[in-house]
């Protein structure tokens, strides 16, 4: 491994221990920019204009020789069908959520961003989960002991209980839980900083 630092643009508990997975040194920076969807933009293009937003910030807020770290922004939806589902306002907002998941495939889409120097790497990565149905009951035990309101789509497929619901999953786990490890990865070997 090479002298590679990243730094996290995210305050995400999630991201953060995703991160210690891959044993490279980082530091966190949160970035706090407002992450509204552009309606011209396809999700993909916008979760990774988010990413590269959250990355720009943090590199203004630090003073860091880019030339030794890497500045990783990312952003994560949930879509079902041609609607983008992001965090839940509220209790309520969190139920309409689960209950419009219930039973059916959706697909969740992480945009990141590696900021180096002048030059930034991005890529989308996307991930087909299928729910088995939860009774209204169930879906209102899973928000009282869980609080999903941070999570897009109102579940993190991380948390106790969900996990009973999880029929399939087509493709990154990670990407489920906020950052495409294997991806992210791969793009570090490619640039050259791994």
């Amino acid at each position: 491994m090479s002298h590679l630092h990243i730094v996290l643009a995210s305050q995400s508990p999630r991201r953060r221990e995703l991160l210690e997975l891959m044993q490279i040194p980082f530091s966190t920076v949160p970035a706090a920019i407002d992450e509204q969807f552009d309606p011209e933009l396809t999700v993909e293009e916008n979760v990774m204009a988010v990413a590269e937003q959250k990355a720009r910030y943090s590199a203004m807020k630090i003073d860091i020789d880019l030339r030794e770290s890497v500045i990783l922004g990312a952003d994560t939806t949930v879509v079902l069908g041609e609607t983008s589902l992001g965090k839940p306002r509220s209790f309520d907002d969190a139920g309409d959520m689960l209950a419009k998941l219930q039973g059916k495939t959706h697909e969740v889409k992480t945009g990141f961003a590696l900021l180096e120097g002048n030059r930034c790497h991005k890529d989308c990565v996307t991930t087909r989960v299928t729910f088995s149905p939860m009774t209204e009951q169930e879906i209102k035990q899973y928000i009282e002991t869980q609080q999903p309101f941070d999570k897009a789509g109102g579940y993190g497929i991380q948390d106790p209980f969900i996990s009973c619901f999880i029929r399939r999953i087509e493709g990154c786990y990670y990407n489920v839980v906020g950052l495409p490890l294997s991806q992210i990865y791969s793009v570090l070997c490619r640039i050259g900083r791994i």
